[in-house]
């Protein structure tokens, strides 16, 4: 007998990872791991529902251990997983995180994982079908797109067929994976999307350009959300643009924290909060993020958001965010 859909007002589709985070000092001399769930949309995925928006994370995992674990981590933190389908032959991805000097370096062990063979028909799934039929909000990223070519013709098809929910795309370029394969179908899906979120630094190296009216003008999309690192966050649409400055923040660690802020600005956009609170929530969770050792945290608490959402400019620029 099915199992009975969820009622969910936002879906994550993408690939989920295994994070091995090592202690400091080169991989060759590591000789133990702390395991954890990673991965952009399933970052997303937990963010929402930590915020209290009801969430579910549609995927492929393969049918071991770690892909167990990924389940697990994800209903914990309230995240339905109805909607994902398991392999009997390929893997779970996974990613080791080598810390050495100060600095993070990634190592992805993700060919040929269940994720990767996400295709069209997947979408076909009664499980995946009717999430997305009743869903408001349906986020993915350019991580997605990259990882297989059937992967991003999936998305293709969710971006052209019509469609009651609003996408949400972050680019999250990540040139590695796109290496010796035109980044068009990437293209194509940013401009279909209703919410691009990009980073300054990126759109550099993926369109030439960090410029926001550029950027804005190459993609026509209805709301381009740019993040200028450290700096700031601005939304450009079609009644003009808001510019919110990011929180200063003591940073342990940058890994995850794009996805916070796509959580952050999802959830207040499905509040329909005024654009400025969207943008602020957005800086936020994020700044949770930065403060932990993990690729995500728990979002600062209720009334602290309220606060800081309703906050005047100047009480906002002064606000600092410490570690925990």
């Amino acid at each position: 007998m099915p199992e009975p859909l969820h009622e969910t007002d936002a879906i994550c589709l993408g690939e989920a990872m295994i994070m091995l985070a090592g202690g400091p000092g080169p991989l060759k001399d590591v000789e133990t791991f702390r395991r954890s769930v990673g991965g952009a949309e399933c970052n997303v995925a937990g963010g929402l529902a930590a915020l209290g928006v009801p969430t579910g994370w549609i995927s492929r995992l393969g049918d071991d251990g770690f892909g167990q674990h990924v389940l697990r981590d994800l209903q914990a933190r309230g995240v339905d997983v109805g909607g994902v389908e398991l392999d009997p032959v390929r893997p779970t991805a996974l990613y080791v995180k080598e810390s050495e000097d100060g600095r993070s370096r990634m190592h992805y062990y993700r060919t040929g994982s269940a994720a990767a063979a996400m295709n069209p028909e997947f979408l076909d799934r009664p499980e995946v079908s009717g999430r997305l039929k009743r869903a408001k909000l349906v986020h993915t990223t350019g991580i997605t797109a990259a990882i297989s070519t059937t992967s991003a013709a999936m998305l293709e098809r969710l971006a052209t067929e019509p469609r009651e929910f609003l996408l949400s795309v972050d680019l999250n370029w990540r040139p590695a994976l796109w290496r010796d394969r035109d980044p068009e179908p990437l293209w194509r899906l940013l401009k279909a999307a209703d919410i691009v979120l990009i980073g300054a630094d990126e759109a550099e190296v993926f369109a030439g350009t960090g410029n926001p009216d550029e950027l804005y003008e190459r993609l026509q999309t209805p709301v381009l959300v740019v993040k200028d690192d450290a700096h700031r966050a601005m939304v450009l649409e079609p009644g003009g643009r808001t510019e919110v400055p990011a929180l200063t923040v003591d940073v342990v660690e940058t890994v995850g924290a794009g996805d916070a802020f796509a959580a952050g600005f999802l959830a207040a956009t499905l509040q329909d909060l005024p654009m400025t609170q969207r943008l602020r929530l957005g800086h936020l969770n994020a700044a949770a993020v930065l403060t932990a050792p993990e690729d995500h945290a728990p979002p600062p608490a209720v009334e602290v958001r309220e606060r800081l959402l309703k906050a005047s400019d100047e009480e906002w620029a002064a606000t600092k965010i410490g570690v925990a």
